[in-house]
């Protein structure tokens, strides 16, 4: 299986930083000492160290976007998952076959699929999928999600990667428009 990450706006180390590219980027762990005890709590089977009991320290290699488009691509996924109040994500990677099914399953690993809108683009394999939980579908209906595909596909003809995301995020985040306000009961 290919590896790849799902991003969500402002990620866990800077802008889109968990964003995958079609050019692979494997995680790689950092190199560490070896505990002085063997089997400390602190280590991994292999030796790595847990700085965080919920995550070992990876590292990636460079990737093709800069820092200032990584700052678009996140500024265009955090400004749309505010005005919107859904839960917007971007995959750039290879997917496996078939790869409607890889992005299905990305998608249900969002931390709320129902809400989660992902935005699935491989690049290499000249693939793209906008994948909607039972929620995010009902404000963004199959036509809605084709229309932004079909924009960002014209951006993808000629090589504008970036363009097409954030373009993509905002078509679906202007055909989502804002949640619906809930009335406050009256007692």
């Amino acid at each position: 299986m290919r590896t790849g990450t799902v991003t969500t706006p402002g990620g866990d180390a800077g802008p889109v930083a968990n964003t995958e590219q079609a050019a692979a980027r494997p995680e790689k762990a950092l190199p560490t000492t070896p505990r002085a005890t063997e089997g400390h709590p602190d280590t991994t089977p292999d030796g790595t160290e847990v700085v965080d009991r919920s995550a070992v320290v990876t590292t990636r290699t460079p990737g093709p976007f800069s820092p200032r488009q990584l700052a678009r691509i996140d500024e265009a996924l955090t400004l749309s998952s505010r005005e919107t109040g859904l839960s917007l994500s971007v995959w750039v990677g290879a997917l496996d076959e078939p790869t409607r099914q890889h992005a299905e399953r990305l998608h249900s690993g969002l931390p709320d699929p129902a809400a989660g809108v992902l935005v699935a683009v491989s690049p290499e394999q000249r693939v793209l999928h906008i994948v909607t939980g039972e929620d995010s579908a009902r404000r963004l209906p199959d036509r809605s999600c084709a229309l932004a595909a079909l924009s960002m596909r014209a951006s993808l003809t000629v090589g504008d990667l970036v363009g097409a995301i954030v373009n993509g995020l905002r078509m679906l985040s202007d055909q989502a428009g804002r949640p619906a306000e809930r009335p406050n009961p009256t007692h």
